[in-house]
């Protein structure tokens, strides 16, 4: 018996660890307030079509896609200061945080993406 809880303990402790996550996600007025701050960086991960379409203004656009994205935002990006984050809908940014986040970044993802911030009425650099 004891070692059957050992063992649901052990899963349950995995569980929950691989459940949490190490950056923040925001809604489009958490994010405005955010990028307000002009020491917040604005990461826009999609491609550079999608970018030359449409983008948040001050966003450095850097292709999660890529092979050497994570070469690309270790040479551009500081590592001290605060990184919105944001791609089409929320997706692609949220795994690009997740991978940055190990290397050091403090990063806040806008929930919905480049989406839900031109929905809310936001303007974008086209």
């Amino acid at each position: 018996m004891k070692k059957i809880l050992t063992c649901l303990m052990a899963i349950l402790g995995l569980t929950t660890a691989c459940g949490q996550k190490n950056y923040e996600d925001t809604d489009v007025e958490g994010f405005a307030r955010l990028i307000a701050d002009k020491d917040v960086v604005v990461l826009d991960v999609r491609t550079a079509e999608e970018y030359a379409e449409s983008h948040i203004e001050r966003a450095v656009n850097i292709d999660y896609y890529q092979k050497d994205f994570i070469d690309k935002v270790k040479a551009t990006l500081p590592t001290d200061k605060t990184i919105a984050i944001y791609c089409r809908s929320g997706r692609r940014s949220a795994f690009a945080a997740e991978k940055l986040a190990a290397y050091g970044y403090k990063l806040v993802n806008l929930k919905g993406g480049i989406i839900a911030w031109q929905k809310a009425g936001r303007e974008v650099i086209k």
